[in-house]
């Protein structure tokens, strides 16, 4: 595998966490018959940015660098507040 193809795989995994966030989020909502955000939904948001965040920098693409940053500390910081959640039993 060419280093090229290695990156373009890369970049497609990264979008297909990130489709894969959204059928999640869909699906789940639909199961409980209200609109839910799973866990799992950060989880794959977190997976997506870091490998578009890779492809980014590989790219050398400094719109989508700043772009896929910023997502990640945010997905980050979701996948924090949710532990630090459950840590203190607050099923909120």
């Amino acid at each position: 595998m060419g280093k090229e193809t290695l990156w373009l795989a890369i970049g497609f995994a990264g979008q297909m966490a990130f489709t894969g966030r959204f059928l999640l989020q869909w699906l789940y909502s639909e199961y409980q018959k209200r609109s839910l955000i799973p866990v799992g939904f950060w989880y794959l948001s977190l997976v997506g940015s870091a490998l578009l965040l890779a492809y980014a920098i590989y790219r050398q693409d400094p719109v989508f660098i700043l772009g896929q940053s910023f997502g990640f500390i945010v997905y980050l910081r979701n996948l924090q507040l949710i532990a630090r959640q459950n840590e203190r039993g607050d099923e909120r």
